[in-house]
């Protein structure tokens, strides 16, 4: 069981309140991904729940029974970090083992603890090699094997990818998530790319400051966003935000629309192509002077000849318009 709550949980640094007091539940099972920009709080909330720091309010529980004063050791979670931090002179196999040198545990339960996560990780024909011997994305993944022998509640990932090339960080996405699938344990997952959170949780939690300004799924998130700020921070590109007035419409202060709702033809707005982005499924492109905002992004299914200078109409699909008002947040 994996169930993870945190009540009224607060975080100061001296006089700096840096988590604000906040809720926030994880169910057992569950895939949940925090995602905010750098300085939001996401790494420090998770470091909380691991209990690397300590919380200034509040309390947290996990599967019911408190755990805000356990030690790390003692509240059943593994945490997998940014740097690999693996010993160089151990064989895969010795890493892999070295967390349960401690618990008193037979060699035939250690044996069978490393053998199970070196197949579910594919790193079987790799476990009498050195980190030296191996590629990044293996080392990550012994890292995280590192983790899985535990057989922990839980698994706290901290910004595991960072240290990867965009190859490997797209190929370890689709295997953490394979392993999810697998091992149907609680995944608490940290990072500042949304693309990740999008394509990895099942639940995305987004920070600001330390706050939380809005917790869903990705498609929710994708569809409803509940203020400018998560508008704006989810989405690749991002949405479209231009002045109500501008665009026409009174009653909200901005207006959003995303990029793929946008089609060149017989519409309401005129602009002046700039850039281009062609990737052959989908054509980006950046038009300007429309009066509306200083760039409105369009894409485009396939390859769109429009060359830079063009002069183009645009169409808005009206029904899927984003409203919000002069305080930020979404008008229903």
């Amino acid at each position: 069981m994996g169930r993870i709550t945190l009540d009224q949980v607060q975080k100061k640094f001296g006089d700096v309140e840096v988590i604000p007091p906040l809720d926030l539940t994880i169910e057992d099972g569950e895939f949940v991904v925090f995602v905010g920009p750098s300085g939001c709080g996401k790494s420090t909330l998770l470091r909380l729940i691991a209990g690397l720091e300590d919380v200034s309010g509040g309390e947290i529980r996990i599967d019911g029974k408190p755990a805000t004063d356990l030690p790390p050791a003692k509240r059943g979670l593994a945490m997998v970090f940014q740097s690999y931090a693996l010993y160089p002179h151990m064989t895969v196999r010795k890493n892999i083992t070295f967390p349960l040198k401690m618990a008193g545990m037979s060699e035939e339960e250690k044996k069978r603890r490393v053998d199970h996560a070196a197949e579910v990780l594919n790193l079987t024909d790799y476990l009498d090699r050195r980190p030296g011997q191996l590629s990044g994305g293996q080392r990550q993944r012994v890292a995280i094997g590192r983790a899985i022998v535990r057989e922990p509640a839980a698994f706290l990932f901290d910004e595991p990818l960072s240290n990867l090339d965009a190859a490997l960080r797209v190929g370890m996405r689709l295997e953490i998530s394979e392993l999810h699938e697998r091992l149907a344990t609680t995944m608490i997952y940290v990072t500042h790319d949304q693309v990740e959170a999008m394509t990895m949780a099942d639940k995305i939690v987004v920070l600001r400051k330390g706050h939380i300004e809005q917790v869903g799924s990705p498609l929710e998130l994708y569809r409803t966003p509940r203020n400018l700020f998560v508008a704006g921070f989810i989405g690749s590109p991002t949405m479209n935000l231009i002045d109500g007035d501008e665009a026409g419409n009174h009653e909200a202060q901005t207006i959003g629309i995303r990029p793929e709702h946008i089609s060149v033809g017989d519409g309401p707005w005129q602009g002046t192509v700039g850039v281009s982005e062609h990737l052959g499924s989908d054509t980006f492109f950046h038009v300007h002077d429309t009066g509306l905002a200083e760039t409105i992004t369009v894409r485009a299914p396939g390859e769109v000849e429009h060359r830079a200078g063009d002069t183009i109409r645009l169409a808005p699909q009206m029904d899927k318009l984003h409203r919000f008002g002069s305080d930020g947040l979404r008008i229903a």
